[in-house]
């Protein structure tokens, strides 16, 4: 793909390089705080957003009962849009025969009968036992039609993990099987499987081995930890296969007799609420589920297309990243050289956008440029980037004692992690459908900024980087080994 410069936004570069250069004026004495008061508060503000995330997670945010079937028509007809977008742009025949495939079959369960049912939890919390007892006494009892399955165990083998995941994806409703208080590797599962709308039941297993006045407060503290996750109707104490109980008589004769009585299993709660579900949420539950699959549809196409779009955005980044390099290394004023290609990003910020199918203005796109360029200002990354890179360059005389090679290095860098953000940013949005302008996150553009930089300052990439910018900017000849060797003197 051909980029076309714009010669108003490069003519513009002078102005934007004096503004983001009086802001790194402003900003010197944050820089001199040093690398490691930048690192924590990067390190701080990451907790503070994942502390966030996790206090997101614990909302009932879905419920069942109010899904309709235009909910999930639109769903679908929205994973049906991104695969048409991702056929235009993608030459993979098959890759599109088989979503489509996906799409009729997601289309056609919005009308089945059938219920599924799944039996999910760790290793030895009795989850068989629960789906035989409840295929063999409670299935038979009931009018609708319900498949019930055992999903293999969880907190096991990545491979294992991964296929009891699509399964229970599938399922309409999710027994998830403990046998006591909840662990926190079980906790983290349950708000997965609630972020992912997945209608859920917590059974309490084996509450036979507590004490009567345990099982309460067991109960009590699950259904606790559990609030604003699960309804207390859906947090459940059963028994699916009870210890036997001792029995002692005492004969006439003063001798005593024991022996061992079968206990009847206490399931008794579950199966009336299940029929509560079955009976009043029956239609809701296929919707909520062929609805979850859409989205899930709608993911692995976007998936594909982000990775076709990707794959045109690096050659554009890389494109950029040379032109600044050049502007930097030409530039005869230093403090200019690692911002003055703040003008040149606005284009990139157009082109990848126009890539992405993210319609942003020029003015948006000149916010985006100059808020990427304080942000890295502000947060140490100019500086601890040319410092590293200086550090390689040490080791090697004739690009050390070369004038703008730090700076057309950094340039380089900088413009790199600037474009690898945007893609980042731009691949987490909804992926567009009309012609108007679409919203932009600066506060979300600066999370990715800082993460993708965080990704790209191991030790092999940047030496790698500086020998291939290096190798670009000043390629080796006699005049200039010569010339290295009288700057050394």
């Amino acid at each position: 793909m051909t980029v076309n410069l714009r010669k108003p936004i490069l003519i513009g570069g002078v102005g934007l390089s004096f503004l983001l250069w009086l802001w790194q004026g402003v900003d010197d004495t944050l820089g001199q705080l040093g690398e490691y008061a930048v690192w924590s508060a990067i390190a701080l503000g990451g907790v503070f957003l994942l502390r966030q995330k996790k206090a997101k997670n614990t909302q009932v945010d879905f419920d069942v009962s109010l899904v309709e079937r235009a909910t999930v028509e639109k769903a679908i007809a929205q994973a049906e849009k991104v695969i048409d977008k991702l056929e235009v742009e993608a030459v993979n025949g098959d890759l599109i025969a088989k979503l489509r495939l996906k799409i009729a079959e997601v289309t056609a369960k919005l009308d089945r009968q059938e219920l599924s049912l799944a039996v999910t939890g760790g290793k030895a919390v009795g989850k068989t036992t629960l789906q035989e007892l409840l295929t063999k006494n409670w299935l038979p009892q009931i009018t609708k039609t319900v498949s019930l399955q055992e999903i293999p165990a969880l907190f096991v083998a990545d491979e294992i993990e991964k296929e009891a995941g699509k399964t229970t994806s599938n399922a309409d409703v999710l027994l998830f099987v403990v046998n006591g208080d909840l662990t926190n590797s079980e906790f983290q599962r349950l708000q997965q499987l609630k972020a992912a709308n997945q209608r859920l039941m917590l059974i309490f297993n084996k509450q036979d081995q507590y004490l009567p006045e345990d099982r309460e407060i067991v109960l009590q503290q699950i259904r606790q930890r559990l609030q604003g996750i699960l309804e207390k109707e859906d947090v459940i104490a059963i028994a699916a296969n009870p210890n036997a109980i001792k029995v002692r008589q005492y004969q006439t004769d003063g001798t005593v007799q024991e022996w061992l009585e079968e206990s009847v299993p206490e399931i008794a709660a579950l199966t009336e609420r299940l029929n509560v579900i079955l009976t009043q949420q029956s239609q809701q539950l296929v919707w909520a589920t062929t609805w979850r699959e859409a989205v899930a549809l709608k993911g692995e196409a976007k998936e594909f297309l982000n990775g076709v779009r990707r794959d045109r955005s690096v050659p554009i980044i890389e494109q950029y990243q040379w032109i600044s390099a050049a502007a930097a290394f030409a530039n005869p004023v230093p403090a200019l050289d690692l911002v003055a290609t703040g003008a040149i990003n606005v284009q990139m910020v157009l082109d990848l956008a126009n890539i992405y199918q993210q319609k942003l203005s020029l003015e948006q796109a000149q916010t985006v440029a100059v808020t990427m360029g304080s942000t890295m200002l502000k947060l140490g990354l100019v500086e601890i980037s040319t410092q590293t890179i200086t550090s390689f360059l040490k080791t090697h005389a004739i690009t050390f004692v070369a004038g703008g090679v730090v700076q057309g290095i950094s340039a380089a860098y900088l413009t790199r992690i600037a474009g690898l953000s945007l893609i980042e940013y731009f691949q987490e949005q909804e992926i567009s459908f009309d012609t108007g302008e679409n919203a932009f996150s600066i506060e979300r553009l600066k999370e990715k900024l800082q993460s993708v930089f965080q990704q790209n300052q191991r030790v092999v990439f940047l030496q790698s980087f500086v020998q291939q910018v290096v190798s670009t900017l000043i390629p080796s000849s006699p005049q200039l080994q010569v010339c290295a060797e009288e700057k050394l003197g």
